[in-house]
């Protein structure tokens, strides 16, 4: 299956602020990976699952910034990483939230 086809597998809601033509999976694979995380359906994870492959995605993961704490905590327990290995994690401990409301 072609790069092209996967993307258009995709859930639409997914990249509504971008053309899916101009989306490479390789190219934007940490791009992709968040959106499918934090506001993906089941069959989109399977979807990224299958072309990734769950090592790449947790390295790609362990790298990012910024991470909603239900898809970090869901990307943890899927791969049995402790949520201290992801830089997102880290970050969020460093920097907390004066008012959290």
């Amino acid at each position: 299956m072609s790069a092209n086809q996967y993307i258009n597998m995709f859930s639409a809601h997914l990249f509504w602020d971008v053309r899916r033509e101009d989306l490479d999976l390789d190219k934007h694979s940490e791009y992709i990976i968040k959106r499918v995380l934090e506001y993906g359906l089941l069959k989109d994870w399977n979807l990224l699952r299958s072309y990734y492959g769950l090592f790449k995605i947790v390295e790609v993961t362990k790298e990012m910034r910024d991470l909603e704490p239900r898809a970090l905590a869901y990307i943890s327990a899927i791969s049995k990483t402790p949520k201290e290995q992801f830089r997102c994690y880290a970050y969020r401990q460093l920097n907390p939230q004066h008012w959290n409301f």
